[in-house]
C-alpha cells in the first residue's frame, strides 16, 4: 500500500470512528482548531511542529497526514529536509526512521499522477 492509499484509508478509519463518537470527534475537532488558528506561528508552522511530534512518537497516519497538510500549506521539500534533521537529532534511530518515511511520503504526494 502507498502513502496516498494509506492516507485516505485512516480518514476511512477516522470517518468510522467518529460516526461511532460523535461527542468526541466534535471535541477533538474543536481542540484541532484551536491549536490551528494562525497566531504567533502560522498554519505552516504549526504543521511543521505536528509532524515533528509525529515523527518522534512514530505515528505513521500522523505523519502522513501533516506531509500532506505541509503541502497544502506551501511548505517546501528543503523546509521539510530541515524539520527532518532536527526530528533525528532530538528523536535519534526510530526518529531517523520516521523521517525518511515521511520525506517518501512527501516524494510520492507531490509526483505526478500516472
Amino acid at each position: 500500500m502507498n502513502y496516498k492509499e494509506k492516507t485516505a484509508e485512516i480518514r476511512s478509519e477516522l470517518r468510522s470512528f467518529n460516526k461511532l463518537n460523535p461527542e468526541t470527534a466534535k471535541g477533538f475537532q474543536a481542540l484541532s482548531i484551536g491549536a490551528m488558528t494562525d497566531g504567533t506561528l502560522d498554519k505552516k508552522q504549526r504543521e511543521f511542529v505536528a509532524l515533528a511530534i509525529a515523527v518522534t512518537q512514530r505515528c505513521e497516519p500522523c505523519v502522513n497526514l501533516h506531509v500532506e497538510a505541509l503541502l497544502k500549506a506551501g511548505a517546501s521539500r528543503e523546509e521539510l529536509g530541515s524539520v527532518l534533521a532536527m526530528c533525528v537529532q532530538m528523536g535519534g534511530g526510530p526518529a531517523l526512521m520516521y523521517a525518511a518515511h515521511a520525506l517518501a511520503a512527501w516524494d510520492e504526494f507531490t509526483a505526478p499522477a500516472q
